[in-house]
């Protein structure tokens, strides 16, 4: 009959020689998932930005459009043709002007 070795004593062994090797393992396993991640989040990120290029693009391509076709010439409602004075040409000079009137106004005082 073979000699009976108590399991503490075979932990006690196998424990150190697993330590050594699944600590490497174990220490890949989290490198190669956090490097996927990282992978994942900037495929991501660089998608987001190509659609936003797309968008910006149709947009442009929509506003082209509109121009080429006449329909961004159109006069709001209400205001006068040709020159003609309306509602908008009343107003005093001293009244501020568009807002890149008044952001250019001050540029020069600084």
């Amino acid at each position: 009959m073979p000699p009976v070795v108590p399991p503490f004593l075979i932990g006690l062994v196998v424990a150190p020689l697993a330590k050594l090797l699944l600590e490497p393992l174990v220490r890949g396993v989290v490198k190669t998932s956090v490097d996927v991640a990282m992978e994942m989040k900037k495929a991501a990120h660089e998608a987001g930005e190509n659609i936003q290029d797309l968008a910006a693009e149709m947009a442009a391509d929509v506003v082209a459009a509109q121009i080429a076709s006449g329909y961004g010439h159109r006069l709001p409602e209400g205001a006068a043709p040709n020159g003609e004075k309306g509602e908008t040409a009343d107003r005093a000079e001293g009244e501020a002007g568009t807002p890149k009137d008044r952001a250019t106004a001050g540029a020069g005082r600084a």
